[in-house]
């Protein structure tokens, strides 16, 4: 059975919980990396795990193009970044994958393919796990939210980006501040979240008539409540399908971000391949002590 671990979970009770994942899937604390394998994922509509299951070859396709996420049943489920972050860094024997941008001390990311998780293996395109972070723009895209978008994506925007440890788009544009007023909604990815709430206190700061609350959830929640007219800006770390851009709303890649495997620090291994990331996920590989 998936266990699915909150967002708001206090200090006290995230201990708690993480000893308790420790008992049931013989990971945590007392363990070591020859041991069995703790796989960590995340919730379904997650563009994180939607970018990392179709790069991991996770996911399948049949003839008509109908997809199946192949993940281990017995997966632990997080539903945000900062509590896959929580996890790995609790248990010994676990791995899991954030974006790159959110990567913490607290935890180690792997090399894959030989090639260390960084921007400017992303940049080269030596680090190919990488996925676009895509603002979605609906039916109550005012001329406020127009105006943060041109932020966004101006050049004072994209150092923003830059800075906070994603890729740019590439631009010599620069904000022109407009009369623009209001509150607009910008809501969705978890993994997108945190840059776009540097981008709205920025862009707050030139132009303080415009209001810009930030709200998170996830990457398909983000692409449904901007359909819907819910929020004024989705936000998704996935390329959008046919079927969500036939129902009217657009997207705009604001960013380029990596997609960090990771395990607890005190974990020996340094290294692995994306077959058996593949694997992992698949349950083909079970135990630690396989990868050697």
């Amino acid at each position: 059975m998936k266990k699915v671990l909150a967002v708001g979970v206090i200090a006290a009770m995230a201990a708690t919980m993480f000893t308790a994942c420790g008992s049931s899937s013989s990971g945590s604390s007392g363990s070591d990396s020859s041991g069995k394998i703790s796989v960590i994922s995340r919730e379904e509509g997650s563009g994180t795990r939607g970018a990392f299951i179709e790069l991991f070859g996770i996911e399948t396709k049949d003839k008509d193009g109908n997809k199946t996420d192949n993940t281990i049943k017995d997966a632990e489920i997080t539903n945000s970044t900062a509590v896959m972050i929580q996890t790995v860094q609790g248990n010994k024997s676990a791995i899991g994958y954030i974006s790159l941008g959110s990567l913490a001390s607290s935890v180690k990311a792997l090399k894959v393919d030989g090639n260390e998780a960084s921007v400017e293996n992303v940049k080269k395109g030596t680090y190919k796990v990488s996925r676009p972070f895509n603002i979605v723009i609906g039916k109550k895209t005012n001329a406020a939210s127009k105006d943060f978008i041109n932020y966004i994506m101006s050049k004072e925007g994209q150092k923003i980006v830059e800075k906070e440890g994603y890729v740019p788009e590439d631009t010599s544009k620069s904000y022109t501040k407009s009369d623009a007023s209001g509150k607009i909604s910008v809501a969705g990815s978890s993994s997108v979240t945190p840059l776009m709430e540097k981008l709205a206190e920025a862009y707050q700061k030139v132009n303080s008539d415009v209001k810009v609350e930030v709200q998170e959830s996830d990457s398909t929640t983000g692409i449904t409540s901007a359909t819907e007219g819910v929020c004024n800006i989705g936000m998704a770390s996935r390329d959008l399908e046919k079927e969500e851009t036939d129902k009217g709303v657009k997207s705009k890649e604001i960013a380029r971000d990596g997609i960090a495997v990771i395990v607890n620090k005190d974990n020996s291994v340094s290294e692995i391949t994306s077959e058996q990331v593949q694997k992992i996920y698949t349950g083909e590989i079970t135990k630690w002590d396989e990868l050697k």
